[in-house]
């Protein structure tokens, strides 16, 4: 009975529990609730009542989520008409599902103690005043009070974008409809269609994962060897001044990653570039080479992103596995020298297990960070050379910077919408399998 009390009015079955003040507080809850609805609503309104004219926060919001707006705007000599804009109700829907979704968990919570209580009651258990509960509480259940204005927060700010994007995918939201002149739809699944059926999107599509998954993989496995080499090299007692080496080497790590690759953009431009002029001085070239620009050769320029994604990435795992190769005992290496282990066994049966057991969940997340690397194509080859076979993207776009190119420079969000769960199932799919099989995460 007080549980039923509890679900009908938040807080009536602590009142029949005689808990005087959680009543208060539970019921506190539901009257705000109820309170801002009809406050942010036009109840009164002299009208036919209707979800749009008259609801307030939580009706119209929900309302206008799940039809995304019934009255277009149209131009007149004046402006536009009064209508509805479905970007607006959306956004505005998900802020009233998400805080119904929290109220949710305080109106469980009020049911649950109400019929845990009189079950206690019935039970042959002590009464409980309603300060001691509150008081057992905070002692209880401090870390969790403590974080909940953190979990509010993330809800708003990190849930909430994330699933608009995900409805967007489902919507036909594009720069053929965009309001606040036309009124956004529901598609279903005809965007993801579109993406994997349509031949001219499905080739973009397929070619331009197949260079991200390569890219992904030399990019992390090039800067790792090369990290890896590096520190290893400055840890030999044979080497002078290794901290003026290591800073030597940290300094392509320390200058912005952006500003090195429009360094080298420049670099390499094909028309006015001295390595294409250097080339031709020496003979190597007849001509200048366009490393960024010509259609016919696309590898030169995936070729130059990978060497200057090398160059920005290695300090990384240099500093990395220094900073593990400093941790290995020295009995490790005298034992092995006494069984007669050379410099190039030490190295395989030593120091790579104990850095690779070390550093392999850093391997993954720059892996998804080599994944969704923007920065290096987009600043330096802009995902140049052309591609005739492929729609809105180059022949060195990534995923992430062919999402980009959707979105911003075409409008095209609902695709773009598409593309960014393309990525992140790839991508957590791709995370969570390896970290599930690493030893340093299953160990923690």
């Amino acid at each position: 009975m007080p549980g039923l009390a509890s679900a009908l009015v938040w807080g009536a079955g602590q009142l029949i529990n005689r808990q005087v003040g959680k009543a208060a507080f539970f019921f506190a809850f539901f009257a705000g609730t109820v309170l801002w609805e009809i406050v942010s609503g036009n109840y009164y309104a002299g009208m036919e009542f209707t979800p749009r004219s008259n609801g307030g926060f939580f009706v119209r919001g929900l309302w206008g989520l799940f039809t995304l707006g019934t009255q277009p705007r149209e131009m007149t000599l004046t402006g536009l008409t009064e209508g509805d804009n479905s970007i607006v109700l959306m956004a505005n829907g998900l802020i009233a599902l998400l805080t119904l979704a929290l109220l949710a968990i305080v109106w469980i919570w009020s049911v649950r103690d109400a019929a845990r209580y009189r079950a206690a009651l019935n039970g042959g258990g002590q009464t409980e005043a309603s300060g001691a509960y509150f008081g057992r509480l905070w002692e209880g259940a401090f870390a969790y009070i403590a974080l909940s204005p953190g979990l509010i927060l993330l809800v708003f700010m990190s849930v909430l974008p994330v699933l608009f994007g995900i409805l967007v995918a489902f919507t036909d939201y594009s720069r053929d409809n965009l309001p606040p002149k036309n009124l956004v739809g529901w598609v279903g699944l005809e965007n993801f269609a579109t993406i994997f059926t349509v031949p001219s999107w499905a080739a973009t599509f397929g070619g331009i994962l197949v260079w991200t998954l390569v890219w992904a993989v030399v990019a992390t496995v090039t800067t790792y060897a090369a990290g890896l080499l590096i520190a290893v090299l400055l840890a030999s007692k044979r080497v002078k001044f290794p901290r003026m080496w290591r800073s030597i080497y940290l300094l392509p790590w320390a200058v912005p990653a952006i500003v090195s690759a429009l360094v080298f953009r420049s670099m390499f431009n094909g028309q006015f570039g001295p390595i294409s002029q250097w080339l031709v001085d020496v003979g190597l070239t007849d001509e200048r080479v366009y490393w960024f620009t010509d259609p016919t050769s696309p590898n030169l320029a995936r070729g130059v992103a990978l060497l200057v994604n090398l160059w920005l990435g290695f300090p990384f795992f240099m500093a990395l596995v220094g900073g593990v190769l400093a941790n290995i005992p020295d009995s490790y290496y005298e034992a092995a020298r006494i069984d007669g282990a050379g410099p190039l066994q030490q190295f395989r049966y030593i120091t790579v297990p104990i850095v690779q057991r070390t550093v392999t969940p850093l391997i993954i997340l720059a892996f998804v960070h080599n994944f969704n690397n923007f920065g290096v194509i987009y600043f330096l080859t802009e995902g140049g050379p052309d591609n005739v076979d492929y729609r809105f993207a180059g022949s060195t776009d990534l995923l992430v910077t062919w999402l980009f190119k959707l979105t911003l420079d075409n409008r095209l969000y609902n695709i773009g919408a598409v593309m960014s769960l393309v990525i992140f199932v790839i991508v957590g799919s791709i995370s969570v399998l390896n970290l599930n099989r690493t030893k340093a995460i299953r160990e923690l």
